[in-house]
């Protein structure tokens, strides 16, 4: 049997400790209450007029009502996202500067050599909310007509050019992934955005288009591009009647554009929740869910862990395939 002075002090550190943890409870929990008591940053990694860009216009300016504080965002393009993103993660984790990323988030760990920052342990995922699928077109008046013919052309002496929106984006990916899931060639004709990459090919100085659903729907509602496939894993509901890559005889292949808000690592998480909870309130609305889906966004939310899930594979997958293809920028 304990003596009762050691009885009496083991009961007094348990009473402390009981203490000090429901204190600090309390704390983070009037933390998330209190937040937030200022100007919220969200930083875009691409110039303002994009589809990114859009994006967080359209989301700030709603959860800015909901959270009685102005959303400012604030363009830092450069370096594929990667400045941007560098700013974020060396920023204070208290939830007032957030990050908006697509998934090239995800790809540039493989192409860049030397990245400042570490995008799997330097971020605390916060929600994920929209996507939007590439477009594998030609021109109308193509001689390519349907998938198949691409396929077969890939396969014989002078295969076609394919744009893309550039070195190390998704549409870089996606058609390099088409080209070794489909035994089949392509030559891979980089653009510095994806405007330029679709003009291109409008002018007749590349034979395949791989872009943005947002940027090729104009060109097809205008029949200059004929769409022969989208690259997710399932139909875009935009473009219902064009069919998947792997419902073409490419199984397995998916090359999906998402988008979602990253904090600084050690963001506390009932701020975090707070965050994803808003921002879920604000794509849930009908009118956001109209705004977005003029500019080609299909949307749906995450739990952060369902996010970070998604941000971790992601990069786990193109690393391997960067490796596979010996893809590098720098």
């Amino acid at each position: 049997m304990r003596p009762p002075s050691i009885v009496s002090g083991l009961a007094s550190l348990l009473f402390v400790a009981g203490s000090i943890g429901a204190l600090s409870g309390m704390a983070q929990a009037n933390v998330a209450s209190t937040f937030p008591q200022k100007p919220i940053r969200l930083v875009v990694t691409f110039p303002a007029g994009g589809g990114t860009d859009a994006l967080a216009r359209v989301i700030g300016t709603d959860i800015s009502k909901s959270l009685g504080q102005p959303v400012v965002v604030d363009n830092r393009p450069g370096a594929s996202g990667n400045i941007g993103a560098e700013f974020v993660a060396k920023s204070p984790a208290d939830g007032y500067t957030l990050l908006i990323v697509n998934s090239s988030f995800a790809i540039n760990p493989s192409v860049f050599k030397k990245l400042q920052f570490d995008p799997k342990s330097d971020f605390s995922a916060v929600i994920s909310f929209a996507s939007v699928p590439s477009v594998i077109a030609v021109p109308y008046q193509s001689k390519i007509r349907t998938f198949q013919e691409l396929l077969t052309a890939g396969k014989s002496s002078t295969p076609p050019s394919y744009a893309s929106c550039g070195n190390g984006t998704p549409q870089h990916l996606a058609g390099e992934l088409l080209k070794i899931s489909a035994k089949m060639d392509m030559l891979h004709v980089p653009y510095k955005g994806c405007a330029p990459a679709i003009a291109d090919v409008l002018g007749g100085q590349a034979d395949v288009s791989v872009n943005t659903l947002t940027n090729t729907v104009p060109y097809l509602k205008s029949n200059k591009l004929r769409a022969l496939a989208v690259t997710s894993q399932a139909r875009s509901p935009f473009l219902p009647d064009v069919p998947t890559v792997s419902e073409l005889g490419v199984p397995g292949y998916d090359v999906d554009q998402w988008f979602g808000i990253l904090a600084p690592a050690h963001t506390p998480p009932e701020i975090v929740q707070k965050l994803n909870a808003e921002i879920a309130k604000t794509i849930a609305k009908p009118e956001i869910k109209a705004s977005l889906a003029q500019l080609g966004f299909a949307t749906g939310t995450s739990t952060p862990a369902e996010f970070q899930k998604l941000v971790t594979s992601d990069i786990d997958r193109w690393q391997k395939f960067a490796t596979k293809i010996n893809l590098f920028v720098d």
